[in-house]
């Protein structure tokens, strides 16, 4: 794997590494409970610290088709998560999520910022470096 590759990788495996720690601050730390919605961006970001560092480790550009999958689940689910908190007519006819409300903000920074706001942001920029360096690494390879 060449050093641009693996430094985007690099960056990539550092941002779930802050997600995840971010999220276990928020809950074990703050006593945020996690919603259902909540629960599900965990399941799909926590194992790309794994699968980014056994990457990095073998010098193995492949596992970016797997972060790539996974942060797209992630921001999509994300997405829908954020929207059911800032747009009015999908909160009204959310379902229940469980104990905790998924329209429920324990944070809104600037008016905004809330958790699914920043999960939404980890697994775009964990996408966008997954999908270069699949660019780069398929460069190479017809190089």
């Amino acid at each position: 794997m060449r050093k641009n590759i693996e430094n985007i990788t690099i960056v990539a495996w550092i941002t779930s590494l802050v997600a995840t720690l971010g999220s276990l601050y928020f809950s074990e730390i703050r006593l945020f409970e996690p919603c259902t919605l909540c629960w599900y961006q965990r399941i799909l970001m926590y194992p790309l610290i794994i699968i980014l560092a056994v990457g990095i480790i073998k010098k193995d550009a492949s596992v970016a088709l797997y972060s790539a999958v996974l942060s797209f689940i992630g921001f999509s689910l994300s997405a829908y998560h954020y929207a059911i908190q800032k747009v009015s007519f999908l909160a009204e006819s959310a379902p229940s999520c469980g104990r905790i409300p998924c329209s429920g903000q324990y944070l809104n920074w600037f008016g905004f910022v809330t958790i699914p706001f920043l999960a939404l942001t980890a697994f775009v920029i964990i996408l966008i470096c997954s999908l270069i360096v699949l660019r780069k690494a398929k460069g190479e390879k017809s190089a």
